[in-house]
Parts: structure tokens; sequence; C-alpha cells
């Protein structure tokens, strides 16, 4: 790793709150643009006519892309300094927004999602890194906990203005919206961000590697697609898998013998670690897999506008922040094993109740329960990937951890649009038979998660400085 020289404290930059406003907000828009694109989905999809895989690949593509490159970009950053990363990044996320807004294909969505995921790779890691080089002490920690909030946020605000702009002005605007708000921000942080002077040995970016952990989970999300309309036990889907599988045994060979991996395949076997990415990896995937049941049962089964769709989510992404925020004051009391359960078993529960009784206020209810669920895991992977690492590794060790975040959307997306394309041509019915299919597969996933995460998380370990 490379180091970034900024000024000490006590000259610290005059307008660094205003920075971390801007970079704040570029942050959220990132998270937003799940959100808010799974709300215009059922929309997009009429619009341009496009096939179930097609519209899978709008949530996955995005969130694939930002997470197998996210290193590469953490890593850039480091190499030749945060803020020309930020603003590359700016640049091309508001170029691919504007691109998937005026798309009339399914080609060029995609291409433009794709596009919106590089960007997002770049802009995230390097304007972290500019929060942590603007900041020290308790300023510092202060400034940590803004970023989380607005982060956080973002499920929230992504739900309602989705479905503002997809009753308004049409669901193109979830995308053009991005535009003036990410130049506005490259100008001004063009011109407030201090200069930087990057020391330390050259290393070359694992360009290589980035590229084939991307491919490998790309084969596998593809696999798990398809496998809705040709068969879950197919030579096809088997075949897909098994190319996937390959892929990632070459990345950790790749990563074992190359000068510059992207990151240590030692760090990331360590129990602690490893539990935190499977349980940020299920949280995200059950976290769409909420979305996906609710978005589609409102709007195709109930007939519900966008703006309605959007109201009825409110309770869910309150519910999201509430278990973050009760389970960071409980973890150190109670500690990550207790509270990763029971995030699951909560999950598992609300899941169960649209699967018993799909109705709207059912439906309302179990996935706000869940999504309380989520929200704690959330909170629980972060502490256990991060809590007992050398602060030497918590830069990789959180790009760990956002990776696997965006990998887990791409994983539920794919496999709950699967599972729901299965369940219609099995039994031929509408939309109310898939989510019903849906919620029950999830259920059944994080009961089965939590069996897991009770064997893999760590005990409670004494509090340390």
């Amino acid at each position: 790793m490379t180091e970034q020289i900024w000024a000490e404290p006590s000259t610290a930059h005059p307008l660094r709150w205003r920075i971390l406003g801007f970079l704040g907000v570029a942050q959220l828009m990132l998270i937003l643009d799940i959100t808010v694109v799974a709300i215009a989905l059922p929309h997009i999809e009429t619009d341009l006519d496009l096939s179930r895989a097609a519209l899978t690949w709008t949530i996955s593509a995005y969130t694939l892309v930002f997470g197998g490159l996210i290193l590469l970009g953490g890593r850039a950053a480091d190499l030749i300094g945060a803020k020309p990363v930020v603003l590359t990044g700016l640049t091309i996320f508001a170029v691919a927004s504007l691109v998937a807004g005026l798309s009339e294909s399914a080609g060029l969505l995609l291409g433009g999602r794709v596009a919106q995921g590089v960007g997002a790779a770049l802009l995230s890691p390097a304007a972290l890194s500019l929060v942590v080089g603007l900041f020290a002490g308790d300023e510092r920690n202060r400034a940590l906990g803004v970023w989380s909030a607005l982060g956080g946020g973002g499920a929230a605000l992504g739900v309602l203005l989705g479905g503002l702009l997809t009753a308004g002005p049409g669901w193109p605007w979830v995308f053009y919206i991005n535009v003036p708000i990410a130049l506005v921000i490259a100008v001004a942080l063009a011109r407030m961000l201090p200069r930087q002077q990057v020391t330390g040995p050259r290393t070359r970016l694992d360009v290589f590697g980035a590229l084939l952990v991307t491919a490998s989970a790309g084969t596998v999300i593809y696999a798990l697609i398809n496998a809705g309309d040709h068969g879950w036990r197919t030579a096809a889907t088997a075949g897909l898998l098994g190319v996937g599988a390959l892929g990632y045994l070459v990345f950790v060979l790749w990563e074992k013998t190359t000068r510059s991996p992207l990151l240590d395949i030692g760090l990331i076997v360590r129990r602690p670690v490893a539990t935190g990415t499977f349980l940020i990896l299920m949280a995200t995937a059950l976290m769409i897999a909420v979305f996906f049941l609710g978005t589609f049962y409102f709007q195709q089964s109930q007939g519900y506008g966008a703006l309605r769709t959007g109201l009825l989510f409110l309770p869910v992404a309150l519910a999201t922040m509430l278990g973050a925020d009760l389970t960071g004051r409980a973890i150190a009391r109670l500690g990550a094993r207790a509270l990763g359960v029971a995030g699951l078993l909560a999950a598992a529960i609300g899941l169960a109740i649209p699967a018993l009784s799909m109705r709207p206020a059912t439906v309302v209810v179990g996935v706000t329960i869940a999504a309380a669920g989520t929200g704690a895991m959330f909170v629980v992977a972060s502490a256990t990937a991060l809590g007992q690492i050398a602060p030497h590794e918590a830069g990789i060790a959180s790009g760990i951890v956002s990776t696997f975040h965006e990998f887990g959307a791409a994983l539920g997306a794919a496999v709950i649009s699967s599972v729901a394309a299965a369940s219609l041509a099995a039994n031929t019915l509408d939309g109310f038979t898939s989510g019903f299919t849906v919620a029950a597969v999830a259920a059944v996933a994080a009961a089965g998660a939590a069996l897991v995460a009770a064997v893999l998380t760590p005990g409670r370990q004494p509090r340390t400085a």
C-alpha cells in the first residue's frame, strides 16, 4: 500500500466539512441507484419490452461491476491519488447515467448500467480515502459516522425517490437525475480538494485479477438467471457454474503468485473476515429479495402505482435503519453471534409471513420485519469482519466487505428472479404464486443461514482500545 500525504490536524483543510458533504451526496447517489431502479423495474420492463433475464441484469450488471472492480478502484486511489480517481469516477457515472436514461433497447440500458458500475467502483473507495485523509482524531470518527449514515439512508431515499420520479416525469429520470448532481459535485470538488503527494513504491494495478473475479462472478450470475428458464439441473446450468468455480480457483492461484495482488487471500479465509463476508452477502441478497418481492407484487399483482409502492416501502427502509442502529448499540454487550443469528431469524420470520398469507397488509408487515433483520446483519457483518484485524489491514478488509455487499445484490437478484420464473412456468399462474414461492425460498435461505452463522460467527470478544 502507498501512502498519501495530508496536512496535519493543526493545518487541516478549512473546507473539509463542505467537502465531506459533497462526497457524502456522491456516495448516497451510488447506493441509491440500486433501490431507486428497483421501484422502476416494472415500468422499464413494459416500455422497453425487456425479457426477464434483461430485467434482472438491470440490477445485477451494476452491482456486479461495482463489486468486482471496487478493490481495483481503491488500489488506483492509493497509486495515483484519490482526487483524480474521484473526478474520473464521477464523470463516468454521469455519462453512463445519461446513456441509461436515453436507452431504447435492452443492450443500451445494460451497457449504461455496466458503465455506471465502473464509475461507482472508482468513486466509492477513493471518496472514502479522501474522508479518512482530510480528518483526524475525533473529527475523523464524526466524519465516518456521517458517511455511514448517508450510505445507510440510500435505501430509504431510493424507494421514495424512485416512486416519485417514475410516477412523475417517468422512469428515465431515475437515471437523468444523477447527471446534474454528479457534474455539480465534480466541479465543486475539482476546486476544493487539496493537492496530494503520493509516495512509496509504484506497484502495478492487478487489472487481470479484477477482471478475472468479475468474470467468474458474472458467469455464476448468468447461470443462475438462465436456470429460471432452462432448469436448475440442466447440463448448461451445471457447466456454467463449473466454469465460474474454475474461474474463482484461477483467481486464488493468481493472487497467491502475482507480485501485486488485488487482495490477500490469507486475510479473506480468516474466520472473522470469512464470516463477515458471508453475512454481508446474505444480508444484501435478502434485502434485494424483499425489494423484488414487494415491487412486483404491489405493482403487477395488485396494480398499485410506483408512488404508492414507494410509500408502502418507507416502513421497510425505516426498519432497516432502526435494526442497524439498535444492533450498533447492543453489539458490544450481546456479541456478534447472538445478534447475527437473531437478525437472520427475524428475516426468516418476516419472509415467512407473506409466504403463509400473500395479502398487501401481510406483505408490508412481513418485509418490514425482514428488513429490520437485514439491517442488524449489516452491522454484525462489518463488526465481525473488521473488529479483529490489524489497523494496517483495515482498508483491504473494508474493500472485501464492500465487494461482497455488491455481489450479494447481484446474486440475490439472479436467484429470486429465477425462482419466480420457475414458479410461473411450473404453475402457469400469475404473480401471486410467484411471490409466494419467492418469499418461501427466501425464508428458508435465511433460516439456513442462521444455522451457519450460529456455528461460524465468533463469540463475544473482550473489548479493546
